[in-house]
């Protein structure tokens, strides 16, 4: 077979979806001519796919050194840095590839995506406008500038915007049929379906503006994942609260829990904030209270995010939001501090003195009950932090560097939860800063506890 031909082979393998068959491809025509760009180029865009960034950054410097004006070279290698959350060097990929080609819609997409990242949304807002005009409106990028828009507070705009999610080819909500609501009257006892749509965070975050919508007059049904369903099931305001999965009634409209906020017309002067909206078992809180009662700082912690290899890109970023082993040992040296896990999955790292009662919570409703009898959270950017937040219970969050869009830029609180307190990374990776500032301020806490106890 032809160099040409293997090359082509190999692109049409990567389209194809089969990553080990392409790269095998592309290094047959780099064994025949080791100066091939294209081969170069290709490898690295599998590379990657594959998550194997270190690599992929390499190719794309070797597709370069053969061909310095190629600008898909230049794009792949941005991708490269920018897994790596190597922002300033990826911002200058990216822009490099849009100076040799300036139509280039995949650069100037994700030009802007790292200038959020970097916490510059409003500098990506430009780019994205940029994007959308070469890229004739598509929703996918009308997407990225949503997060933009929503991480720069401006929500009205931000929701209004992800809207266009639902013009992603496949993006129906759980097959969910019928005329979807978007904020006209609805009085008059119509019944509408509220249905989840994303995460637990996402529900448990904006599952407050259920009441505000049977305060409207509709009749509400409520359609949660299984282990929200007995927490979700306390709220006052739906007619009946379903499962995800379970036969429903008939319905007039439906509502996509993240539709809410734009429905509603949410902005930064109009975030619902009636904390709590959730609420515990008291009888359950009671006894965890009784069981953890002492004269101790009583604090839930959870370290890592969840779990999922099957889903390369939510990996990286659940690994990027867990804390390393050991880094919690900052922590353990607090007096008057007493640790309680709420992490499911992890267990405690070794050595640290936490009390694990997670095998005694089967879902929400369990661990809400857990949380109801502490007397503060701090964790990493989980369902649980929201869960407490919705609870009113006072959270400290530590983000990563490229911190969700829900937390804003530049603000160590939050307007969607009073009690919420952010420590943000100063830089990628940097836990070590976090943890000190977190252990400073835990210890001038204990001490005020200890010393308002005596």
């Amino acid at each position: 077979m032809a160099k040409a031909e293997v090359v082509q082979a190999g692109c049409a393998a990567f389209t194809a979806g089969a990553f080990a068959e392409a790269e095998t491809a592309f290094r047959v025509a780099l064994t025949a001519n080791p100066a091939d760009a294209a081969a170069w180029s290709n490898l690295a865009a599998v590379l990657n796919v594959r998550g194997e960034h270190g690599a992929a950054e390499q190719a794309a410097r070797q597709a370069l050194a053969a061909s310095p004006g190629f600008w898909a070279a230049c794009s792949t290698l941005g991708t490269a840095l920018h897994r790596q959350q190597r922002y300033e060097e990826a911002i200058a990929a990216y822009a490099g590839a849009l100076r040799r080609n300036p139509a280039c819609v995949e650069a100037a997409t994700n030009l802007g995506i790292a200038l959020t990242e970097q916490g510059h949304a409003e500098a990506a807002l430009p780019v994205h406008d940029y994007a959308l005009r070469l890229a004739l409106g598509d929703p996918a990028v009308r997407c990225n500038r949503a997060l933009a828009l929503l991480a720069a507070g401006d929500l009205a705009r931000g929701f209004a915007e992800n809207e266009s999610r639902w013009l992603v080819p496949g993006m129906l909500p759980h097959g969910v049929p019928g005329p979807c609501w978007q904020g006209e009257d609805i009085a008059g006892r119509r019944r509408i379906l509220v249905h989840d749509e994303a995460g637990y965070g996402d529900t448990l975050q904006f599952v407050r503006y259920v009441p505000l919508l049977a305060a409207r007059g509709a009749r509400v049904l409520l359609q949660v994942q299984p282990p929200l369903l007995r927490l979700l099931s306390r709220l006052p305001g739906p007619e009946a609260v379903f499962a995800r999965g379970e036969p429903l009634p008939a319905y007039d409209l439906h509502c996509p829990m993240l539709s809410l906020p734009h429905a509603f017309g949410t902005t930064m002067a109009t975030v619902p904030a009636d904390i709590p909206y959730l609420t515990a078992d008291p009888a359950a809180a009671r006894r965890w209270r009784e069981r953890l009662a002492g004269p101790e700082l009583l604090v839930g912690l959870v370290w890592a995010g969840a779990s999922r290899p099957s889903m390369r890109e939510a990996h990286a970023m659940d690994a990027r939001r867990s804390l390393p082993a050991g880094a919690l040992a900052t922590l353990g040296t607090i007096p008057g501090v007493s640790f309680v896990s709420l992490q499911k999955g992890p267990a405690p790292p070794s050595g640290a003195v936490i009390f694990d009662p997670m095998e005694q919570c089967a879902d929400f409703a369990d661990t809400a009950a857990l949380v109801a009898a502490l007397d503060m959270v701090i964790a990493v950017d989980t369902a649980v932090a929201l869960l407490a937040g919705g609870l009113g219970k006072r959270v400290w969050l530590l983000s990563r560097f490229d911190m969700c869009w829900r937390w804003l830029q530049n603000r160590q609180d939050s307007p969607w939860y009073p009690s919420l307190r952010l420590y943000r990374q100063p830089r990628p990776g940097a836990w070590a800063e976090v943890l000190a500032d977190v252990a400073s301020d835990l210890r001038s806490l204990a001490a005020g506890r200890l010393g308002s106890s005596g």
